[in-house]
């Protein structure tokens, strides 16, 4: 490898780093304000009419008017759901958008929306502002997120906030599995299963959100 192509290559890295850097401080600079927040995660793939759609958007829409702020990838789908309930509501509806090879776009009911460079980043900004996480049926990367979000929570690298699945019949099969196999083979504790609750009723989501908060505000501003 000759010179030419080596100093290409350190000057390339050296322009990821600083869109790393940026990334971060759009964050860093903007999500504070926000607070109390609630991540939403789900697939992008669901269409208005939708059952899960249709419940995202009345999540969104009872939180927001609980003074929760709405977080979600920016994107269509149950993201685009949440924050318009949101929207609707007259609330705060945030979109963390991606940049990708075959352009994301961030659906249009958000009042403020970032876009990041790097899956890292964006993942960084969804959990480490949020008060609560509810995940919505989804792919590859709303099980990402699940499984990520359980870990920081697990190794406590982040506050036992509420994290809900929403609707039984869809998780159950995961629950069953990870009872089975995972806590069977003791790959993690039966009380690691405590760390997420599935829940069927957007109204017991809601109240579980909102009851947490009102108990831990203090502690929470203090974290």
């Amino acid at each position: 490898m000759n010179s030419y192509i080596v100093n290409e290559l350190k000057k390339e890295e050296a322009w990821r780093l600083f869109k790393i850097i940026g990334d971060f401080i759009d964050g860093f600079e903007v999500m504070p304000e926000f607070s109390p927040s609630v991540t939403v995660f789900g697939s992008a793939r669901v269409k208005e009419g939708n059952k899960y759609y249709e419940a995202a958007r009345e999540l969104g829409y009872k939180l927001a008017k609980k003074g929760f702020t709405i977080v979600t990838g920016g994107g269509p789908g149950i993201m685009e759901a949440a924050n318009r309930g949101a929207f609707e509501a007259g609330g705060n509806s945030i979109g963390l958008n991606i940049k990708l090879p075959k352009e994301q776009k961030p659906n249009p009911y958000t009042n403020v929306t970032l876009n990041f460079n790097y899956f890292f980043a964006r993942k960084v900004m969804l959990v480490k502002y949020a008060t609560a996480f509810v995940l919505f049926p989804g792919g590859y990367g709303t099980l990402d997120e699940l499984f990520e979000t359980l870990t920081l929570i697990q190794t406590k690298k982040l506050k036992p906030f509420p994290l809900i699945l929403y609707d039984k019949e869809h998780w159950d099969g995961l629950l069953n599995w990870l009872k089975t196999n995972v806590v069977s083979n003791e790959y993690i504790d039966e009380e690691d299963l405590n760390i997420f609750k599935i829940m069927d009723s957007i109204d017991e989501i809601v109240e579980t959100i909102e009851s947490f908060y009102i108990k831990h505000s203090k502690d929470l501003t203090e974290f």
